[in-house]
């Protein structure tokens, strides 16, 4: 059987492995892809941000965060050219940091996308409950999309990868397709009553609306898990060559896809109704008025059942981020117990199987918890969790653009470019650390109705707290047991080791 191996070696020097070659690039770039949630994305963020942040300036908001995303992605897709461990965050920081670092890291990348899912929940249990209610009269209690979705995550998780690179490939294409036909019946059409206006496309107008940083921060946010590409470095075919370029493809052409789809949107309305209908009742008509206008009422109804689906995919994408990362932490026998359970494999689907299970157990008390608190599964569950995994995320993402310099300045100076391993990286890094600025201002009003929330005063500090964690128990193990210390983060592909 395939195994992955300990770059310093423990007392069990191989571990089971995740399947190999399961994916190729393009099933890679679609579980990256899925946890953007492209539907979702535009049709619950433009409207805010339109609203709320850069005014008519949202399209070029995000070019600016792909052009930045795309510079981050520069130092992350060169480091995993020499390190593939499906704990990516875990095992690139901590070569470029240290032990102590990594874990830290690793324990709370694994949080973001541990928190991820049961917020996905939430959105998919709202989708779902209004849609089946506007469309058939039947309300149809949010708790039962919960644990339809938990369900099919556990079970496509079970199951492998490849079960879900099949269904979110179908998923993901309708939402696209649906958005993309808005988007070309409107340029077809000329624009709306104004034309076009290439006024959207200005990055000098991405600062002139209400609140530009939390426009920023809300494009910004339309990107999260596109990361999640080396975290399938161990299952996909030649991971050197496959997960720089499924990177930067996110990357690029969710960006891409995002200014055209919200351009198109705006244009479609018009400037002056964009504003007053994303400030409005129903902000959602920002693309379902020029969808019926041009399109067809039919394909409005086809947008709303894809938003019900498209957060059914993210779900299930990042339901396989977290499964993926908890494995990563387990495999390593630092704990023995954790090393037999949440470490191990399906011997005949390569699949991490009790990861997922323990993922879905944290995700359905998590879910459950916010619901017997009476929280909305939209604008309490959703939003709060959402908030609490991006920040952890972001902070990981600038801890990782660090590592990348460190690394190439520590051990591989003879591979060092001026760009790719010192440019890129730290202005990444510095750049994330800025997103995460933009978070904390804008925190209480990204939240919504729940501004005042506890949780939400809780966050930072819940943050905090996981990675003080991290580095307790790893100053803890260096301190007394240097062997267990040792397999920190040193867990990679075998046919790929460090170099």
């Amino acid at each position: 059987m395939a195994s992955t191996t300990h770059t310093t070696a423990p007392p069990d020097s191989t571990v089971a492995r995740l399947k190999p070659n399961a994916l190729g690039l393009f099933g890679v770039v679609f579980m990256a892809i899925a946890t953007a949630a492209p539907i979702t994305a535009m049709t619950g963020n433009v409207p805010f941000m339109i609203a709320s942040g850069s005014g008519t300036g949202t399209p070029a908001a995000f070019l600016i965060a792909m052009a930045v995303l795309a510079v981050f992605s520069v130092g992350y897709t060169t480091m995993s050219k020499h390190i593939t461990a499906t704990g990516a965050f875990y095992g690139f920081i901590s070569y470029g940091l240290g032990r102590t670092v990594g874990l830290a890291s690793g324990l709370l990348a694994t949080f973001a996308y541990m928190v991820f899912e049961p917020s996905l929940v939430g959105i998919f249990a709202s989708f779902g409950t209004n849609t089946i209610g506007s469309q058939f009269g039947v309300h149809v209690p949010w708790w039962v999309f919960a644990v339809i979705i938990l369900a099919i995550n556990a079970v496509g998780t079970w199951f492998g990868v490849k079960v879900a690179e099949k269904l979110l490939v179908v998923l993901l294409l309708t939402e696209i397709t649906v958005l993309t036909v808005m988007a070309v019946a409107v340029a077809v059409h000329g624009g709306g009553p104004d034309g076009f206006s290439f006024a959207p496309l200005n990055p000098v107008n991405a600062f002139t609306g209400p609140s530009a940083g939390l426009g920023l921060f809300f494009a910004f946010w339309s990107w999260v898990g596109f990361e999640s590409t080396a975290s399938y470095g161990e299952e996909s075919k030649d991971p050197k060559r496959v997960i720089p370029k499924a990177t930067m493809i996110a990357v690029l052409g969710v960006g891409v896809f995002y200014v055209l789809v919200s351009w198109m949107a705006m244009s479609g309305n018009g400037i002056d109704a964009s504003a007053k209908i994303s400030g409005g009742d129903s902000p959602m008509d920002l693309f379902f008025d020029p969808t019926t206008a041009y399109v067809g009422h039919w394909a409005v109804i086809a947008m709303q059942w894809l938003m019900v689906t498209g957060s059914l995919a993210c779900g299930m994408a990042f339901h396989n981020c977290a499964s993926r990362y908890l494995y990563a932490l387990g495999r390593e026998g630092v704990v023995p117990a954790l090393q037999r359970t949440i470490g191990s494999t399906h011997p005949g689907y390569g699949s991490p199987r009790m990861a997922g299970l323990v993922q879905t157990v944290f995700a359905a008390v998590l879910v459950a918890a916010f619901g017997i608190a009476g929280k909305d599964p939209y604008s309490g569950t959703y939003t709060l969790l959402a908030i609490m995994g991006t920040m952890a995320i972001l902070i990981v993402q600038a801890v990782c653009s660090f590592a990348v310099f460190n690394y190439f300045r520590s051990h591989h100076p003879e591979t060092r470019h001026w760009f790719r391993t010192v440019v890129a990286p730290l202005s990444g890094g510095v750049a994330m650390l800025a997103v995460v600025g933009l978070l904390v201002m804008n925190m209480s009003t990204a939240a919504g109705t729940e501004s005042g929330s506890l949780i939400l005063g809780a966050t930072p500090w819940i943050v905090a707290a996981i990675a003080v964690t991290g580095l307790g128990c790893a100053l803890y193990l260096r301190r007394t047991d240097t062997e267990r210390y040792n397999l920190l983060g040193r867990t990679i592909l075998e046919e790929s080791h460090e170099r």
